[in-house]
């Protein structure tokens, strides 16, 4: 029975996937890089999440995420402050972003 109401009002017990699911994102061009938005959705926030893409002459796509301890009511935020975060992991690390041979790392 418990599992019924659990079911009709959206109840799971314990964390679910879809409490850390990504929401729709929106991506940016930053110089020669992508800066793409990933909020993770965590019940009713969302958490700061990202990555950094960029197309290398002769490996391809690098691309380097990014996760954040910040949380916000709003997708919309979390959006708008992983694309600020992004520029500034740019901005930053210019030079050694993307200096190493791994196709894809957390920053």
């Amino acid at each position: 029975m418990a599992s019924f109401f659990s079911k009709l009002f959206g109840f799971s017990g314990g964390g679910s996937k879809e409490e850390t699911a990504q929401a729709a994102g929106k991506t940016e061009s930053y110089g020669d890089c992508l800066i793409r938005a990933t909020p993770m959705r965590e019940g009713p926030q969302y958490r700061l999440a990202g990555s950094i893409e960029k197309t290398m002459p002769d490996a391809g796509v690098k691309v380097r995420t990014f996760i954040r301890a910040d949380l916000f009511a709003s997708e919309q935020d979390a959006i708008d402050a992983a694309l600020r975060k992004g520029r500034q992991i740019v901005d930053e690390q210019r030079a050694a972003l993307f200096q190493d041979d791994s196709p894809s790392r957390p920053v």
